[in-house]
């Protein structure tokens, strides 16, 4: 990106800021382009090649294919110093799209064997546009930054569209972290933001210490005895079992669980069993989804979880299967590196800055923040007269302000280049 003749006369922060204005524009339609042709985890094929192809243009050492669709880009300055990673995921959503927009999603992909509707519901496309324009705004700098950054494009944030979850086959950060991408040169520092409806446009929310829950996939299956809906006494109930199982699920975290300290969450999201009215099944099968901040809690709702079913289910006369894959671990940011970053959150986001609480959603994220300090914050995208009225992430409508784009770019290219210098100065 060319800046002005005499770009001497500023000081880096004001290059940046100029940087990430004049590209904006391109940021705009970068988000637009990828949100009209979504794609689920690890089939984003497209996006990749999109991302690998710009940051070649950039100059950069580029590597495609990691952890099946993920590109690294590494952004070697001028000075040496450490490296700093910035990350962002690209995958969508099975989601039917009901915005209006004029880029509108009409795409439709294999979802675990079907042919579904697909849409960046959640916001992974500002997030590809914003890492996108930082890489061109750094790279236009790169002569000054004493170090390097790596940029993360990462697949399947919300999980692959291929399988169901195990727990054998890993995906994501974590699958990248595998394949070496904190490594090769080491990464000192990672950071990484989510867009948010929940926030007016340009408001950058931060916590230090736990900031979002470890998830767990749950998976129930309730074994009875099949009879005649007439006659229940000739067989074991499951469905009666797991309406019980269901509700005695509901006092570990209400009685069970100290959540002064913070939230936790026992969801059951499916419940699936029968197949005739007249019929008492053999079986029911429940999923959920449990959260919870920090491994020993996690480690005690499960356990517990597990009792709760098999003991409801042994005074029915019926058996339990329980099953949790802890898919994501808490994400937390780092305190020292936390505080060391306010002011730069504080200056790119003009002041405009809050503590958030802590959130129940996960991220994978926190794969990266455990290999290295990271700190994530959240970038709010809608216009403050639509606040409390917009579409929540992960809904049909929910809609991005691009105005946000702008925060989100000087955010990221404002936090590597000042981690940079402030490592290079403590040398």
């Amino acid at each position: 990106m060319a800046l002005t003749a005499n770009a001497a006369e500023y000081t880096l922060d004001e290059r940046l800021a100029r940087s990430a204005e004049a590209i904006q524009p391109k940021a705009i339609a970068w988000r637009h382009d990828i949100h009209q042709h979504p794609e689920l985890g690890n089939q984003e094929h497209r996006t990749a090649a999109l991302v690998a192809e710009h940051l070649r243009h950039l100059g950069m050492e580029v590597e495609t294919g990691v952890g099946t669709t993920g590109v690294v880009g590494l952004l070697k300055g001028g000075r040496p110093g450490p490296v700093v990673a910035l990350r962002a995921d690209m995958d969508a959503l099975p989601v039917l799209e009901a915005t209006g927009l004029p880029f509108a999603s009409q795409v439709r992909q294999q979802y675990q064997g079907e042919e579904r509707p697909v849409m960046h519901a959640c916001g992974h496309d500002a997030h590809v546009a914003i890492l996108m324009a930082t890489a061109e705004v750094l790279a236009g700098l790169k002569d000054e930054l004493p170090g390097s950054v790596k940029f993360i494009f990462q697949p399947a944030e919300e999980g692959p569209s291929d399988y169901v979850y195990d727990g054998q086959r890993h995906f994501g950060a974590r699958q990248l972290v595998e394949a070496g991408v904190m490594e090769n040169p080491d990464v000192a520092a990672v950071f990484g933001l989510h867009v948010t409806a929940s926030m007016p446009t340009g408001l950058i929310g931060y916590r230090s210490g736990p900031v979002m829950a470890s998830s767990g996939d749950l998976h129930i299956r309730v074994q009875g005895k099949q009879t005649h809906g007439a006659q229940p006494w000739d067989g074991v109930d499951p469905i009666v079992t797991s309406a019980q199982i269901i509700n005695g699920l509901q006092t570990i975290v209400s009685r069970q669980t100290n959540i002064m300290p913070a939230p936790a969450v026992v969801t059951i999201g499916t419940i699936n069993g029968g197949s005739r009215h007249n019929i008492i099944p053999d079986e029911v099968v429940m999923t959920g989804t449990v959260r919870t901040f920090g491994d020993q809690v996690q480690q005690q709702v499960n356990e517990r979880i597990e009792r709760t079913a098999r003991g409801i289910a042994e005074a029915a006369g019926a058996s339990a299967d329980v099953r949790i894959v802890d898919n994501y671990l808490t994400t937390t940011n780092h305190p020292t590196l936390t505080e060391q970053m306010v002011p730069t959150l504080q200056r790119a986001a003009h002041e405009r800055v809050v503590v958030s609480p802590m959130v129940t959603g996960s991220e994978d994220f926190s794969y990266y923040a455990n290999e290295a300090p990271g700190l994530f914050v959240f970038l709010g995208v809608t216009p403050m007269a639509r606040m409390g009225k917009a579409a929540p992430n992960h809904a049909p409508g929910f809609i991005i302000d691009d105005a946000a784009l702008l925060t989100g770019v000087r955010t990221l290219s404002m936090l590597a280049s000042d981690y940079l210098q402030q490592a290079r100065s403590a040398e």
